[in-house]
């Protein structure tokens, strides 16, 4: 497989500025912790730089010392998180409270349909009865295929593959196969109808996940492959001359936004640029990435957070001037499956 072309030493600087950076920011016990977190334990991995295990797990103990918010869906992502520092210390503390996240999600938190997750928000207060946010897919659906693994739980591994299908089900257009950012059950519609592109992130980069996780012969391998196979297929269509993702993805006029081009890009890197087309829109996005982060390690460019909006407009004027944790955690997940791949 032709190799990606870039300054190792270089990408790991970027890496480290990434995580100091991170960790000034003053998070929540909620997804954009999540998010951030989750991408400061794929750098760990990759550069096994064990200030950012110690400054990850000071972090999290403080926080439980201190006292956690009711659980929602979002709230759940923490369990990422959770689940890596089970992984790298063997307290069984971290991994208890990752199995509390998992079972509310398996008994309490609210469904509909087929049994796909309602989004919830702000400790399960939600305004958004009987909707599908494809952000669901990260939060949740990611974290119980994982955890059912580390545990050999096929209980929540197949509640993480139930949202996968019900997601596809709802939210990827049979005509583009891209994915809408949601689905509303009551009024039977994706609301404005946006393909939006850090939804498309949490879809793509969650699938190639999940699909070095699962067996082969699972029934629902082959079906999440195929959503992702032609998911990116239409995704590469769409990458600007610059090597990013427009926030709405079939929009040219609108602006090209970091955090999701970092969550396809991810995808395409785990999934595989087993393809011509595939390396070269990979080795566009790794050099467009390269320059979305400044001297201080913040990613820029980043949409902020984003309900699924009432009009196109509403995508169009999200702020985009300050740092996010979703931003920093995608970028980071994003350059250290790059320094993973070459290493």
């Amino acid at each position: 497989m032709k190799p990606l072309i870039f300054d190792e030493k270089k990408v790991t600087d970027i890496i480290d500025k990434m995580v100091q950076r991170t960790f000034e920011m003053d998070l929540t016990w909620d997804w954009p912790a999540g998010v951030a977190f989750y991408g400061v334990s794929r750098a760990y991995k990759v550069t096994k730089n064990e200030s950012y295990l110690e400054s990850l797990k000071q972090w999290v103990d403080e926080y439980i010392e201190y006292g956690l918010p009711n659980m929602s869906v979002n709230i759940v992502s923490m369990g990422h998180t959770l689940l890596f520092l089970y992984q790298e210390t063997g307290d069984e503390a971290y991994l208890d409270l990752a199995i509390k996240k998992a079972e509310y999600l398996m008994h309490d938190a609210p469904r509909f349909g087929e049994g796909v997750f309602q989004h919830t928000v702000g400790g399960g207060v939600s305004v958004f009865p009987e909707q599908a946010w494809i952000d669901t897919l990260f939060m949740a659906g990611y974290f119980l295929i994982r955890l059912g693994e580390q545990l050999e739980n096929d209980e929540y591994l197949q509640e993480g593959l139930r949202q996968f299908h019900g997601h596809e089900k709802y939210l990827q257009d049979s005509k583009t196969n891209l994915y809408y950012h949601g689905w509303d059950h009551l009024q039977q519609n994706n609301m404005s109808s946006i393909f939006w592109a850090r939804g498309n992130a949490w879809a793509a980069y969650t699938m190639a996940s999940v699909l070095g996780i699962i067996d082969v012969q699972e029934p629902g391998f082959m079906t999440i492959n195929g959503s992702l196979r032609d998911q990116l297929s239409a995704l590469l269509k769409l990458q600007s001359e610059d090597g990013l993702w427009h926030t709405i993805l079939t929009e040219p006029d609108s602006y090209t936004e970091t955090s999701g081009s970092a969550g396809i890009a991810a995808a395409l890197i785990v999934n595989g640029t087993n393809t011509p087309k595939r390396h070269k829109a990979a080795q566009k996005a790794l050099d467009a990435l390269i320059n979305e982060v400044d001297e201080t390690g913040t990613v820029t460019n980043v949409s902020t957070g984003t309900a699924v909006m009432n009009t196109a407009d509403g995508y169009r004027e999200t702020s985009k001037k300050r740092i996010e944790g979703w931003g920093q955690g995608l970028a980071l997940a994003y350059f250290s499956h790059v320094l993973a791949r070459k290493k």
